[in-house]
């Protein structure tokens, strides 16, 4: 899948998307399906390594019945980014099976939408102002910028002046920074107003000591990858990412280890393929029963190409699918 325009964050710069697609097929004809999503640059994990195990993982589905094929397929090869295609397969399964949406599956109070956030990608304090102003015309209540690229206080000065105080400014340094300079960033960067900082630097005992000098929130997010990392209580808040979980039962045991933490959860994608998003918004959707959380990074899809027709921001919000399963086929 090709973006739209090119992506840059401080890990590199992002083009299209290679995603592999599952097909999980039942005894009683019903399909399930997933999606992998790893992203080298991002995540480390290459394409190849995850095509491997899907290979290793349909072995075994011949072998299992659906309740014992997730950890089996851990057994074999512990690949959370592989094994997130075998989990939304099989909660893809349950909803059709049962006749429920997935978030459904998760909570009886599901919400039956989730507010997302706009990104802005621009580099340039007039584009970055520009693609700031649109996210708010349409409603949008929360913008991320990136930062930890150059001229942070210009491009979030002008996106400030361009939305006016109304809107949530959250800002995303992919662990760009050092602890040193993720304080003195932060603190020149806080008078413009910002909801949150993600990932300021990488290290739970760095965004400890972040938080430490800073009043400005923290979540953490390639960071929620180690191991008790989202149950820590490191940070303000945590962004799960269904790929990096192991798909949407991973999601759901972080954000309980988080919530107990005193953390509070989101969801975000790292431009993911439709079945990615529609996973993310089922299980931000059951969450929400659980209390309201912050904006999601969901709204990614109107990035690409060829976006499709479901799963886009209307009005700052993604309405959940109501067919069975994830919704999408």
């Amino acid at each position: 899948m090709r973006l739209r325009e090119p992506l840059r964050a401080s890990w590199g710069t992002l083009a299209e998307r290679e995603l592999l697609r599952v097909r999980l097929v039942a005894d009683d004809g019903l399909v399930g399906l997933g999606e992998a999503a790893p992203l080298e640059p991002y995540d480390g994990v290459p394409l190849a390594a995850v095509r491997a195990a899907l290979d290793a993982y349909a072995v075994l589905a011949g072998e299992r019945d659906e309740a014992e094929l997730l950890e089996a397929c851990r057994a074999e090869r512990d690949l959370p980014q592989a094994l997130a295609a075998v989990d939304l397969a099989l909660w893809d399964l349950a909803g059709k099976r049962a006749g429920r949406p997935v978030a459904e599956l998760i909570s009886v109070e599901a919400a039956r939408s989730i507010p997302v956030n706009a990104t802005i990608g621009a580099e340039d304090r007039s584009g970055a102002a520009a693609a700031a102003a649109a996210a708010a015309a349409a409603d949008f209540d929360t913008i991320k910028v990136k930062v930890g690229i150059g001229d942070d206080a210009g491009r979030l000065a002008a996106v400030r002046a361009a939305v006016g105080p109304r809107l949530a400014i959250r800002v995303d340094a992919n662990g760009a920074w050092e602890v040193d300079e993720a304080v003195a960033s932060l603190r020149a960067l806080a008078p413009v107003g910002i909801e949150l900082a993600e990932e300021p630097v990488h290290g739970v005992e760095a965004l400890r000591a972040v938080r430490a000098e800073v009043d400005v929130p923290l979540a953490m997010d390639e960071t929620a990858a180690e191991e008790d990392a989202a149950g820590s209580g490191a940070t303000d808040a945590v962004c799960l990412k269904i790929a990096r979980c192991g798909g949407i039962s991973g999601v759901l045991r972080d954000a309980a280890a988080a919530r107990i933490a005193g953390s509070v959860v989101y969801l975000a994608s790292s431009y993911d393929g439709p079945l990615g998003i529609a996973a993310a918004v089922h299980a931000a959707a059951g969450l929400t029963a659980g209390g309201p959380l912050p904006a999601h990074g969901l709204a990614t899809l109107a990035g690409f190409e060829e976006p499709g027709d479901r799963l886009h921001a209307v009005r700052g919000a993604i309405r959940v699918p109501r067919e069975p399963g994830l919704g999408l086929g």
